[in-house]
This record gives C-alpha cells, structure tokens and sequence, in this order.
C-alpha cells in the first residue's frame, strides 16, 4: 500500500509541474481551485478554476 501511495504522489507532483510549466503561475491557481472545489464539495470554487484552466487551454486557439 505505500508503494500505491508513493506512486500516486509521484504523478500528482509531476502533473502539478507540467501545468506549471505550460500555463504558468495562472495554471496552478485554476488547478488548486479546481482541486479545493472538488474536495469542499463547492461547485461554485470548482467551476471557477475549471474555466480558469478551459479558458487557459483555448486561449491559443481563440
């Protein structure tokens, strides 16, 4: 079971880091509101940082 664990915290630290690394300090922002929103179960927080990242992800596009 720690190895499960270990791996889990391997995978969200290295997503963290590409979104990061892709969208900047804006990217993290909407991930942890997404994240925070799921978790508080607010669907307002997590909507937020869902467009926030949406909106991020096509702004190359628009």
């Amino acid at each position: 079971m720690p190895v499960l664990a270990l791996l889990s915290a391997v995978l969200v630290v290295g997503f963290e880091q590409l979104v990061q690394w892709r969208f900047g300090a804006a990217g993290i922002v909407g991930l942890l509101l997404l994240t925070v929103g799921i978790k508080a179960k607010s669907p307002a927080v997590s909507s937020a940082g869902a467009v926030l990242l949406a909106v991020l992800l096509a702004g190359p596009a628009l």
